[in-house]
């Protein structure tokens, strides 16, 4: 360890020299972002899903049509296959997506959401739109600590 100018600690950690208020501004990151994330639960809990169930129908409205399939949404919510095929069968189970047969290759099958997850997905981001366009002053006021 040794101390900069203006009681500035500087870490050596494999090779890379962090600042004390790099260490905080990583703390503030994480802290909103878990902020984020309780939000994000909470709202999905209103309406009646979980988390994952809100993540699957977010990276099905996103994805491009031949794209979203069972191992897409394990790709994008980082599960295994076999969670992610759990997830897509409660999903179905509460009439918020279709499983359709790939035109291009029918040993593929193709997730749609329903007009219900349409609704209830719109309901949703809205929300969370408004969350992240009052957070991003903050993590930009974050992000230019490591400037």
């Amino acid at each position: 360890m040794r101390y900069g100018s203006t009681r500035r600690l500087v870490v050596r950690e494999k090779g890379a020299l962090l600042a004390e208020e790099e260490y905080r501004a990583l703390a503030d990151f994480r802290h909103e972002i878990r902020r984020f994330q309780a939000f994000s639960e909470a709202h999905a809990s209103k309406v009646g899903l979980t988390p994952q169930q809100h993540q699957a129908l977010l990276a099905i409205r996103a994805a491009d049509a031949d794209q979203a399939t069972v191992g897409y949404i394990a790709e994008r919510l980082i599960l295994k296959a076999h969670s992610a095929t759990g997830l897509v069968d409660r999903l179905d189970a509460l009439d918020l997506i279709i499983r359709e047969v790939s035109p291009d290759d029918r040993r593929r099958t193709l997730l749609r959401l329903t007009p219900k997850a349409y609704d209830i997905l719109a309901s949703l981001s809205a929300v969370h739109r408004e969350e992240i366009r009052r957070l991003r002053p903050l993590l930009l006021e974050i992000f230019d600590k490591f400037d």
